[in-house]
C-alpha cells in the first residue's frame, strides 16, 4: 500500500513539474492540515502557520523542474516549513520600525521592466481587492499587512481586542484568497511578499 502511495505521489509531483494546478491541488489538500498543525506547534500563531504553509507550497509550486528528484514529499514539505518557521521566529524578533524600513516601496517604482510592470500590476489588483473587503476587515489589513503593526497595536488604535483584529485578519485575508484565486501568477507574488 505504501508503494502505492508513493507511486501516486511521484505521478501527482511529475504532473506537477509539468504545471498542472489540479495536481498541486490534490497534494496541497492532502499535506495541508499536518504542515498546518505543525507550524501551529512551532509559531503559537495560526496566521504565522498559515504563512509557513503558504511558503512551503509556493516553494513546491516554483521548482517544478526538480520535483521529480524528491524522494519522500512530506519530509521535504515539512524541512521547508522547518525552516521558514525559524525565519519567521527570526523576523518576529524584529521591531515594527525595522519592518517598515525593509519594506517594499511600491511607489518607487518607475522603470518599465516587465518585472516593475508586473509588481505594479499586482499592487493595483491588489488593491482593488483591498476596496472590496468590509470596513473593519480593510482597516485591520491595512494596519497589520501594509503599516506592520502588530495585532496589539492594531487593536489599540482600532479599540479592539486582539483576538478581534486577528479574526478580521483571517477573514480578510480569506477573502482576499477567494476574490483572486483564479489569479494564481499574482497570488503566487502577493505570498511571496508576505501580502496575503
Amino acid at each position: 500500500m505504501a508503494a502505492k502511495i508513493l507511486l501516486d505521489e511521484r505521478k501527482l509531483l511529475a504532473k506537477v513539474a509539468q504545471g498542472d494546478q489540479r495536481a498541486f491541488r490534490v497534494i496541497y489538500d492532502h499535506y495541508y492540515d499536518s504542515l498546518h498543525a505543525y507550524g501551529l506547534r512551532l509559531l503559537k500563531s495560526d496566521l504565522f502557520a498559515e504563512e509557513m504553509v503558504q511558503y512551503a507550497f509556493l516553494k513546491i509550486w516554483t521548482l517544478k523542474d526538480r520535483l521529480t528528484k524528491i524522494e519522500n514529499l512530506e519530509s521535504y514539505l515539512i524541512t521547508m516549513a522547518r525552516n521558514h518557521a525559524l525565519d519567521i521566529l527570526r523576523r518576529r524578533k524584529l521591531t515594527v520600525r525595522a519592518n517598515r524600513e525593509i519594506s517594499i516601496d511600491w511607489s518607487e517604482s518607475h522603470n518599465d521592466t516587465e518585472e516593475e510592470i508586473m509588481l505594479n500590476d499586482t499592487r493595483r489588483i491588489l488593491d482593488e481587492a483591498i476596496e472590496l473587503l468590509a470596513p473593519q476587515q480593510k482597516r485591520v489589513f491595512r494596519l497589520c499587512r501594509q503599516q506592520g503593526l502588530k495585532y496589539e497595536e492594531a487593536a489599540k488604535e482600532l479599540n479592539l481586542s486582539p483576538a478581534t483584529v486577528q479574526s478580521y485578519m483571517k477573514l480578510a485575508l480569506s477573502a482576499l484568497r477567494k476574490h483572486l484565486a483564479h489569479r494564481t501568477d499574482i497570488v503566487m507574488i502577493l505570498i511571496v511578499f508576505r501580502l496575503i
